[in-house]
Order: structure tokens, then C-alpha cells, then sequence
């Protein structure tokens, strides 16, 4: 063969061979699964408008009631989830006893009738919540009144028999006037209430500030207008700053009455397109929440006023008007140093015209592009049912990337002070099971710890405690136990492992390890680890 030909048969097989490993590196960092981090917001949306999730039919008996919501828990944390966004004010109503609404009739049936025997729902379904170690958000609707236009079954308490001068027609609804001065102040009672009377973690308000537009109509306050707006240019600028206003007003009375309680919105997933404003993504979004829904989400970060933010970016990844990767990283940039949730679709799943969500994968790639970016501190998912429904099979997806316990996002800002690290007792034998025992520090025992984590790591020493898969158990959240112990049934024949546990604070701040306690399963028991003796040599004496 010619010496010639032959060499460029080789150099064109080694360029061939250089090209597929490129192709192959590529196609192995697009199918890369970041580790599961160690801190990770796992939320999920609870609607109880119109029976959506909780409960699936309204009833008065609180059996019932409770049972559903043991069941609905325990199958979200089975998946990992470890905190709920729960719908405590579907329209002018409430799930809880209040001076301010009647009692939703997506919970009893009828509204204004309370449960039967009385008990305080709210309440318990917080303190289930906080039992299976998850966090519990509050999530209002602030302007809707109702969800029809039939107002003849609205209970005399109701906003709408209460307040008709408030209220206003759009569309095939009514809603609050957010233009009345009297209403903003509503708005932040209603908050405050629920904040001074329950032990919630958050205050959630969702993307429906002023409704969405519709064809044809136009929202009816030009009277208020000409009232209350004198001084702004357009009827636009004075929305936003009505809508400011509420923001604002309901974040100072959250932070006088209990300064560890976050505040978070989700806004509509686009807050501008680039062409009207150098600040917006560069997307094609029909609207926009600033100029459609009067939501300034940019300002109410720079002022500080809310603590998280779950953009709503339901599109998936290439979607040319509003695509999800485009929008995660512009949310990433201008999130201001606050907490960054990204809200996920999984309504859509197996369920939407873009043939991009009959993808089972789909969900998967957009968690793992929030978990390449440093600034996603987390996901919530709209909403319990499309999830648990399971379409295209979605949980078997999120076992996998939830697939090792994360605890929350810790706050900083709250500089809260640190536990001391917890007295581990010791690890004792149970039927061939591990009993991990410990207690608050001595200094800790009159007011304990919001929750511990127990470590558990293979072999007789201390490994990685930043890998959350050494996490064995998140005890329960600020319900008072005193049970400060674990049982660990996951032990092999002849393993050690080595124990330990930390103590957590309302801002999940970790205090210093306590002690470690290496231990090992011999006969079906449970003993201290010993290390094996050294044999002694004969000191040589010639």
C-alpha cells in the first residue's frame, strides 16, 4: 500500500476516533446526574380549590378529614418530599376557624360549617406535617373572592356579603379591589392572623395578583383611579404600587409577629421579555407579570420584602417562546441573594400539546439542570395529585433524584443561635436492630432543638457528612418530642457502621456533631465496635 495513502487512512481514523469521543463526552455530561445535594427545597403545591388534592370530597367528620391527610403525607414523603404549600384561603374563605372568612366549603361541603365534633384543622394539619419531618407553607390567594358568580350560598361572613363595596366583577368572577386602600389592609389581617395563631414555616402567595387578562374586557377600576392614583402616569404604575403596597405591608406584619417565617411568592414564570425591558429574558411570553399582572417580583426582591421566590416555569426545555433552561438561568441571575425554588409542571406531564411532555425524561433534565446551578436552592411541583397520579411514571423518576434525604435550605439571615451538640448516649441492641439514643445538651434541655439528624457511616469511623447519603433519619419537626431516639432496622450481618447525630434550629442551622459511636452486628446483635487486638512481638534481644 502507498506509504502516503496509508498515513492519511490513519490520521483520517484517528480523527474519526477523537470525533466519537467528543460525541460520546457530550452525550455523557447531557445524561449526567448531578448528586442529590445535601440541602435541597422539595415542595409540593396542595390545592384545595375546588377539591383538586385535599380533600378529594368535601365531609364534616374530622376522622376522615385526618385520616386523608395522614395518607396524602406519608406518600409525598415516601418520594421525598420534605415540605407542602398547602392552600389555607381558596376564595374568601378558610380552612381554619377565623374572624376574618367562614369555613371553606371545599372542606365541609357547605360554607361556613364547620367540622363535626369541632377541632382546629389548621392546627392539626400542621402539627402532621412538622410529625413526618416536613416543612408547612401557608399559601393564600389574596384578591380572589370566589370562583363563580353565584353568591347566593356565600356565608354572611363571606367578603362579598361583608365588604360588597370591595368587590368587583372581571370576567366569570369577583374579586377584591386591590386599588382600595381598606382592601390592602385586609389582605394583610387575613395574613397576620393565620401567622399569629399557627406555627406555619411560610406565608406562600401564588402568581393571581390582578387577574389575568381577558379578551375583550378590562378590569373595573378606572373610578378608583381617578380616586386614588392622581400621581402615578399610568393606571399600570398605579397597580404595581397597589400591589407593592400589599407586599410590603403584609411582610413587615410577618417579620413583627415571627421573624423566622418566610415569605415567598411564585410568580407567573416571565417577568418581561427582553424587548420591552434590557432586564427581561430573552423569551416571547404573550404576557408578562409585570405588565399584565401588575407583579413587580424584581422590586420586591431588591427591597427585600419577600424570602423566596418559585418562578412558574412551566414550559419545557426548548420551547421557543418561553424555554424552561433559558428562563431557570435568567431567574438564577436576578433572584437578589434570596432563596430561588423553581415551580415544575407536572400537570403537564403525559398531558399538554408540545410532545416534549410525553417525554418521561422530561422532569428529570430540568432537575438536573436546577442542581448544575448553584443559585436553585430547590423545586416545588404543581401540583400533589399530577404527581401521585403518577403519569408516565414520574415518581419512579423522582425516587431517583430524591433518592437520599436533603434537608432544607438553612437561613443565615436569621442568625439564629446554634445548638450545642446533642449528648449521644448510646447505640443499643434491638432484636438485631440499631437503637440510636441521645438528648439535648444539658444547656439545650429547656428549650430543645427543632429537630436532629442522625448520621450513620460504613465501616468504625467518621465519613463525609456533607454526602446526604449518610443521612439515616430527620426526626420530626417542632412537635415537642421527647423520644430522642432511632431505630435503625437496615443492618447487615457483620457490618460496622459508626452513629452520630447533630441538633437543628428553626433556621435548619446544624450545630458541631455529637460524639461517634461505632458499632457492629455479630450473631443478630448489636455490639460496641472493638477493635481487634494487636499481637505483641518478642522484643529480639541478641
Amino acid at each position: 500500500m502507498n506509504t502516503r495513502f496509508s498515513g492519511l487512512i490513519t490520521g483520517l481514523l484517528l480523527l474519526f476516533l477523537a470525533c466519537c469521543a467528543i460525541e460520546a463526552a457530550a452525550q455523557s455530561r447531557k445524561n449526567y446526574t448531578p448528586p442529590p445535594p445535601k440541602r435541597e427545597f422539595r415542595g409540593v403545591w396542595i390545592a384545595t380549590v375546588n377539591n383538586l388534592d385535599y380533600p378529594k370530597k368535601p365531609t364534616s367528620w374530622p376522622t376522615a378529614q385526618k385520616e386523608e391527610w395522614k395518607n396524602l403525607l406519608k406518600k409525598l414523603k415516601e418520594l421525598g418530599f420534605n415540605a407542602v404549600v398547602f392552600q389555607v384561603r381558596p376564595a374568601g374563605d378558610a380552612f381554619y376557624f377565623s374572624e376574618l372568612a367562614p369555613w371553606s366549603e371545599y372542606l365541609t361541603g357547605r360554607q361556613g360549617l364547620p367540622p363535626r365534633p369541632e377541632y382546629d384543622v389548621l392546627q392539626f394539619l400542621i402539627e402532621e406535617t412538622h410529625r413526618n419531618g416536613m416543612e408547612f407553607h401557608a399559601w393564600f390567594n389574596p384578591f380572589r373572592a370566589t370562583m363563580g358568580l353565584d353568591t347566593s350560598a356565600l356565608h354572611p361572613l363571606h367578603v362579598f356579603n361583608r365588604h360588597r363595596g370591595w368587590v368587583v366583577q372581571y370576567g366569570r368572577r369577583f374579586y377584591l379591589n386591590p386599588g382600595i386602600p381598606q382592601v390592602r389592609e385586609h389582605v394583610r389581617d387575613v395574613v397576620a392572623e393565620v401567622v399569629a395563631k399557627y406555627d406555619v414555616d411560610g406565608v406562600h402567595f401564588d402568581d393571581y395578583f390582578y387577574p389575568y387578562p381577558l379578551a375583550n374586557e378590562t378590569f373595573p377600576d378606572s373610578l378608583d383611579y381617578r380616586a386614588y392614583g392622581a400621581s402615578y402616569k399610568t393606571i399600570g404604575d398605579w397597580r404595581r404600587s397597589n400591589v407593592d403596597e400589599v407586599v410590603e405591608l403584609v411582610s413587615a406584619a410577618i417579620k413583627e409577629l415571627k421573624p423566622n417565617v418566610y415569605f415567598g411568592i411564585s410568580p407567573f414564570g416571565v417577568w418581561r421579555n427582553k424587548d420591552k425591558d434590557p432586564l427581561g429574558s430573552e423569551t416571547k411570553a404573550s404576557i408578562g407579570s409585570y405588565d399584565d399582572l401588575y407583579a413587580d417580583i424584581l422590586g420586591w426582591l431588591r427591597q427585600g420584602w419577600i424570602d423566596y421566590v418559585v418562578p412558574q416555569i412551566y414550559w419545557n426545555i426548548g420551547f421557543e417562546p418561553a424555554d424552561y433552561a433559558t428562563l431557570q438561568r435568567w431567574w438564577s441571575q436576578h433572584a437578589d441573594e434570596r432563596q430561588l425554588y423553581i415551580g415544575h409542571a407536572a400537570y403537564k406531564v403525559g398531558n399538554d400539546r408540545q410532545e416534549q411532555w410525553n417525554d418521561p425524561g422530561e422532569i428529570g433534565r430540568q432537575l438536573s439542570l436546577n442542581r448544575r446551578n448553584r443559585r436553585v436552592n430547590g423545586s416545588v411541583f404543581f401540583r400533589a395529585e399530577s404527581v401521585l397520579s403518577d403519569p408516565l411514571g414520574l415518581k419512579d423518576s423522582l425516587r431517583v433524584y430524591f433518592r437520599a434525604p436533603a434537608l432544607l435550605p438553612d437561613r443565615p439571615e436569621l442568625s439564629l443561635g446554634v445548638f450545642s451538640a446533642p449528648d449521644l448516649r448510646r447505640v443499643k441492641n434491638q432484636r438485631g436492630k440499631a437503637r440510636v439514643i441521645w438528648r439535648p445538651a444539658k444547656e439545650d434541655r429547656e428549650k430543645p432543638p427543632s429537630y436532629y439528624i442522625v448520621y450513620r457511616f460504613n465501616g468504625n469511623t467518621v465519613g463525609d457528612m456533607d454526602d446526604p447519603r449518610n443521612i439515616r433519619h430527620i426526626s420530626c419537626m417542632n412537635d415537642g418530642s421527647k423520644k430522642f431516639q432511632f431505630v435503625d432496622s437496615a443492618f447487615e450481618e457483620g457490618q460496622t457502621y459508626t452513629y452520630l447525630v447533630t441538633a437543628a434550629n428553626r433556621a435548619h442551622t446544624e450545630s458541631a456533631p455529637s460524639k461517634a459511636a461505632p458499632v457492629t452486628r455479630q450473631n443478630n446483635r448489636i455490639k460496641k465496635f472493638k477493635p481487634p487486638k494487636r499481637s505483641k512481638r518478642r522484643r529480639n534481644r541478641d
